[in-house]
């Protein structure tokens, strides 16, 4: 038997809607997932707690306590960003300690944990607090392709995390460029290798191989496979929870999930995804088998493009995916995961714009500092030299890089004082994370982002008298419909 988590109520969203689905979009439909038995259900971290307070004018704590209330029988589940939290930099280990406490509290059961590098200092203080707290601690090592990242190195990896008390283990193929026999080998090795705790594999479909490999994965061991209900299904997204419930009914790795609870699952989740078509994105709903080769995962894929407007050099693309690969291998390859497809993402960039490394970012110059981790693999002493100078050796730090962070909490609570913000610990810690979104929703000066309503158009009342202004000139046009329509 196999389980799934369910991922439409984050990563779901995330890939194909930019994370934009509301609370009020995910209550009516609680009662039918709750029904299923899902092994989890991802509703938090990722990017959702941002976009709530940028984007949403939510209380991303709020939205936690509500599902909460609505899902009595299912583990909830977050992505935890080691010591990024669910930002985009490292904060110091006691803001960490206080998160997770707090969503364990506001309603987390699972939190699958995984650091950008995989490095493992970056997530032991967020595996020591869940096991503190009695939850489950999933630990996750990010999949890439390269020479550093065998098979051998995914056993070890995973064994470390064992040793560090996991509850489960996740492979995060966060691009969905995991081949069938690829996927197979790891879990296999991981079995045969004494390791006897759950693993999950995660997946995306944008190279269309997620599908064969969760089967190769069901042959090799697998316990949990991660899928999103088929509105929100597919491209960038992920395999279709339906589709591999179907599939696999009558083999060894049936759920015993009811296709027909599934089904009103679905009839609610193409309502939401009709109320959001001004996001969709064709890029995204397509199949690029190129991502095996670039890596780049498919919400960088558009930035490219934007990137390359902006500099007038649209026709580079392909230049960049090829650089991209080039720049994945100069800083030690790192996979391409937040924060760090971006990092690589944006140094390509420029790097086919104005030359090799004649530009080089802040993030990459501490990215390269260690400031993010450890790389998996040797960066040379070239590339130091080019991007950081000379003296580079005394830039680089060898350390954890939290232990270079001082405590955060205590002093950020007297500046809610000071400011006439309203305290609880739940707001301190969102203001820590996200200082200017957190105030302006607590002062209650942001507003939420509109949704853009999908454009009906009446074709027996198609005649219309607008106006038009080109180059500071105004003119008057008339629509008339084409009596042949």
């Amino acid at each position: 038997m196999v389980h799934l988590t369910e991922l439409v109520l984050r990563d779901g969203h995330q890939s194909l809607l930019a994370t934009r689905m509301r609370t009020e979009d995910m209550l009516p439909a609680s009662n039918v997932l709750d029904q299923v038995g899902f092994f989890s259900l991802e509703v938090w971290g990722g990017a959702t707690f941002d976009v709530c307070l940028r984007y949403l004018n939510e209380d991303p704590w709020e939205r936690l306590r509500q599902l909460k209330s609505n899902f009595p029988n299912t583990p909830l589940q977050m992505l935890e960003r080691g010591m990024n939290i669910v930002g985009y930099r490292n904060f110091p280990d006691d803001i960490v300690i206080k998160f997770i406490k707090l969503a364990h509290r506001n309603g987390i059961d699972y939190f699958r944990i995984f650091d950008a590098l995989n490095d493992l200092r970056n997530i032991k203080v967020p595996i020591e607090t869940v096991n503190s707290i009695g939850a489950h601690a999933q630990g996750t090592i990010c999949y890439a392709i390269s020479p550093i990242h065998t098979v051998e190195y995914y056993v070890e990896q995973f064994k470390a995390l064992a040793d560090m008390g996991c509850s489960s283990l996740c492979i995060k193929d966060m691009a969905g460029i995991i081949s069938p026999q690829r996927a197979y080998d790891i879990i296999y090795a991981c079995k045969e290798s004494g390791i006897h705790l759950p693993i999950v594999l995660h997946s995306h479909s944008t190279s269309g191989m997620a599908p064969l490999s969760y089967l190769k994965a069901c042959e090799a061991g697998v316990d949990v496979l991660d899928c999103s209900i088929s509105p929100l299904s597919g491209g960038t997204g992920h395999p279709a929870t339906e589709s591999i419930v179907a599939a696999f009914q009558d083999t060894p790795y049936d759920t015993g999930y009811d296709l027909r609870t599934l089904e009103n699952c679905k009839i609610h989740f193409k309502k939401v995804w009709d109320k959001y078509s001004s996001l969709h994105r064709d890029q995204a709903m397509k199949t690029d088998p190129s991502v095996v080769v670039h890596q780049i995962p498919g919400g960088m894929l558009s930035n490219f493009i934007i990137q390359l407007e902006q500099f007038g050099a649209v026709d580079r693309y392909h230049e960049v995916l090829l650089e991209a690969t080039k720049v994945q291998k100069d800083l030690g390859w790192p996979p391409l995961v937040t924060p760090l497809s971006q990092i690589v993402g944006v140094q390509s960039t420029l790097n086919v714009v104005y030359g090799r490394y004649k530009q080089v970012t802040n993030e990459t110059k501490e990215y390269i500092r260690g400031m993010y981790g450890k790389p998996p693999g040797v960066i040379s002493p070239e590339i130091y030299s080019t991007i950081l100078g000379k003296n580079w050796k005394d830039q680089v730090i060898d350390v954890r890089p939290a232990d270079l962070l001082d405590p955060l909490y205590n002093e950020t609570r007297d500046l809610f004082s000071d400011r006439d913000l309203p305290i609880s610990e739940e707001n301190i810690v969102s203001y820590c994370m996200f200082p200017t979104q957190t105030e302006s929703f607590l002062n209650g000066t942001s507003k939420p982002e509109p949704v853009v309503p999908q454009i009906k158009v009446n074709m027996d009342d198609l005649t219309r008298n607008l106006k038009a202004t080109i180059n500071e000139q105004t003119y008057d046009v008339i629509v008339k419909k084409n009596k042949s329509d």
